[in-house]
């Protein structure tokens, strides 16, 4: 067997939450084209049936499923149904997620806890639902997306900040607790990654001058562009296929420099 084997995904089933676009549709669509059987989830059939259709299109045959990742029972429900119908979950992505962009004293509480919710409370709820099945197998691969606000704090993040920090520590104890299983768990953090949310962002000015926010993020990145949901397919393999074996509680971030880099002088 070749080195390259052990960037295989050949034979694993691979659960990508809220992975219907964007960066999880990305993951997922790298895993299929490495072998894996693809599992993804969206909080409604709307999204599902579009997630289906993409992935069609692109000639993978992916199971999708309408599951909401905050239920505790749901979730555990979905687990079933997919042992059953596909495979024992052999890498988990947690990849669903939200943010609110709202100065923290304008912020209710409720919005606060929405966001730790499914943010936080969501990866902790569908990891431990895999994690038993992963140890009777005898290895498993769970992988958060956690972010540069893992490490960085901005204004009217605070939730999502918060997420994100828990997000990363939760990573650093699923290693703690389940390495000795076998079970590798480890976070991508991506930068600022060019998707259709963020195009507005991204646009010109009507006098062809660049949008302040994607002026801010070129400046501070130095790459000196935003990543692309490619960027993020590779790390995303590595940290699920063989390769990263004794690679475990690991957060690896995907941000063009960004967090090594203090920015240029005025």
């Amino acid at each position: 067997m070749g080195f390259e084997q052990n960037f295989s995904l050949k034979g694993k089933v691979a659960w990508v939450t809220g992975a219907s676009y964007g960066i999880g549709f990305a993951i997922a669509s790298a895993y299929a084209e490495s072998g894996a059987t693809i599992v993804f989830n969206d909080i409604n059939q709307e999204l599902v049936d579009k997630g289906l259709k993409a992935y069609a299109d692109k000639g993978i045959k992916a199971h999708g499923y309408v599951c909401d990742v905050t239920d505790e029972a749901a979730v555990n429900a979905l687990v079933e149904k997919i042992e059953k119908e596909v495979g024992v979950v052999d890498i988990l992505v947690n990849n669903a997620g939200i943010i609110r962009r709202i100065p923290m004293t304008e912020m209710s509480a409720a919005e606060f806890r929405k966001v730790i919710d499914v943010d936080l409370n969501a990866p902790f709820i569908v990891s431990k639902a895999v994690i038993p099945s992963m140890i009777k197998k005898g290895h498993g691969k769970i992988i958060n997306i956690c972010s540069m606000m893992s490490e960085l704090g901005r204004e009217t993040v605070s939730a999502y900040a918060a997420a994100k920090g828990g997000l990363k520590m939760l990573t650093r104890n699923i290693c703690s607790e389940y390495g000795k299983y076998n079970i590798q768990c480890n976070g991508i953090g991506p930068g600022y990654i060019a998707t259709p949310q963020t195009a507005p962002l991204r646009e010109r000015q009507p006098d062809g001058s660049r949008h302040p926010f994607d002026s801010f993020i070129i400046a501070k990145t130095p790459a000196e562009r935003w990543g692309e949901t490619s960027d993020l397919m590779g790390p995303a393999v590595f940290l699920a296929s063989d390769a990263s074996n004794f690679v475990n509680g690991h957060i690896l971030y995907v941000d063009g420099g960004i967090l090594a880099y203090i920015g240029k002088q005025p």
